[in-house]
This record gives structure tokens, sequence and C-alpha cells, in this order.
């Protein structure tokens, strides 16, 4: 395990050490991450007030904040470690330059999805952060020490679930060799995640929502953590988000074994 930090920790410096020769980009790239959080809080302020101080699906004003502040740090921790990572793997496979990867005395999978870090987009999980912080304060904090520790176990764990996802879809280039569909359909999943599971009640949406729960539990990745430090622990949907984590991480782990073994590389 500490061979795998001390290298971590050299992919980490080395990314910081390449963002830095270009360091206009990447306060460009902050400002624009920081203006569309302005715009989307904006935009949410202005449906709330509309609504004279009203829910969207039993979510209040700072509720909803604090599930937009969840959404945006999580989203952060999965651009800067893994997104540009395993994107890329469509590319390496393409390419013939997975042969270098896999001949490395590491673990594949390790050096596939985490040998670069986007540290331009960590600025999203402080940001984020902050505006979780806010709306805790606004609602005069409610949540006990046992569901902040449970927040950051479950936090955790939706990552893994995305971080899962991603490794799946991406996986399936070594078939396909292009995946930008299969990329594309990575962008719809975050775009559910952004959603309250209570939005998907209703006579047409609720195979939907069920679908996105409990068969690819897209919907449990944002609201299980958002949900426990606005309205309290709900045993039943922590242990599934628990369950869920374990064997996504176990699934997207032995289909990438498996795509391994069906690659032939470019000299082949």
């Amino acid at each position: 395990m500490g061979r795998y930090l001390r290298l971590f920790g050299a992919f980490a410096r080395i990314g910081l050490a390449n963002e830095m020769a270009f360091r206009a980009n990447f306060l460009m790239k902050m400002a624009v991450e920081a203006l569309w959080l302005g715009i989307l809080l904006l935009f949410y302020d202005v449906l709330f007030r509309s609504m004279g101080g009203g829910t969207v699906a039993g979510w209040d004003r700072y509720g909803y904040l604090f599930f937009v502040g969840c959404n945006y740090a999580l989203s952060g921790v999965v651009e800067t470690f893994f997104l540009e990572n395993c994107t890329a793997l469509s590319d390496l496979v393409r390419s013939g330059d997975l042969d270098q990867y896999l001949l490395k005395p590491i673990d594949e999978q390790f050096l596939v999805t985490c040998r670069h870090i986007d540290w331009s987009t960590f600025p999203n999980v402080v940001q984020g952060a902050g505006v979780m912080l806010y709306a805790m304060a606004a609602l005069h904090w409610p949540a006990h020490l046992t569901q902040v520790i449970a927040f950051v176990v479950l936090f955790f764990c939706g990552v893994a679930m995305a971080y899962s996802f991603l490794l799946l879809l991406c996986s399936a280039s070594v078939w396909m060799v292009r995946n930008q569909s299969l990329v594309e359909m990575w962008w719809l999943f975050t775009t559910l995640m952004r959603y309250p599971r209570e939005l998907f009640h209703g006579t047409w949406v609720s195979p939907i929502g069920m679908f996105f729960t409990y068969v690819v539990p897209v919907l449990l990745i944002i609201n299980v953590p958002a949900t426990i430090m606005v309205r309290g622990l709900d045993p039943w949907f922590a242990g599934f988000a628990l369950f869920a984590a374990v064997v996504l991480l176990i699934l997207s782990r032995q289909v990438f074994r498996l795509a391994l073994r069906s690659y032939r590389s470019a000299s082949s």
C-alpha cells in the first residue's frame, strides 16, 4: 500500500507541475467552473424565491442547496482523479500505447485510471464543500456526529459507485475501440445524479426511478449522502448504497480484467 501511495503522490506532483506550466489556462478553467456554479446557484435561488419559500419534491431551499453542493463536490472528485484517465482508455487501445502500461510492475487498473490528476477541477470540491457548509449553517446545523460520519462514508461510497460506472463504460472500448457513445452515456448518468430521487415519483416516471435506484443505482450516488445530512439517516438506503458500492467495485474490476484479457496489442 505504501508503494501505491508514493506512486500516487508522484502522479499528483507531476500533474500539478503540468498545470502550473500553463497558469493562465489553469486560472481560466477555475474561473469558468466558479462561474458555472454561480449561475447554477442563481437559477435555484430564483426558482425557490418564485415559489415563496415552498419545496420541490419535498426539498426546501437550503436542503436542496446542500444537495447541489454535494453533487458539485462529488463530481469534482471524479473529474479530478478519474474522468480524464478513463475516457482516454480508448485512445490507448487504438494507438497500442496500452502495451506500455501492461508492462509496468504495478496494477494495471491503478495505473490506467489514476495516472493523471486534473488539478484544475479540484477547486470544484472546495466550492461544493463551501456550498454544503453554507446550507447547513442556514439550516442551523441539524446534523449530529453520527450523521456526519455516515455522510463521509456514504460520500465515498458515491465516489466508488461513480468510478465503477465510469470504469465499466470505458472498459468496453477494448471491444468497441471507439467509445464515444459510452462516454455520452456517462454524461447521462451525471445528469441523473444531480436530481433528487423524489422527482421520479409518478405514473410513468416511477419505473425510471426504480430502475436507476435498484438496477443501475445512479440515483443513490448523491441522494443518499445528501439525504442523511438534511433529513436524517435512512438505514435501508444507507445499507443498500454500501452494498451497491462494494458490488460495483468488484464488478467493474472483473469487467476490466476481462477486457484486458481480450486486448490485442497494436503489433499483434
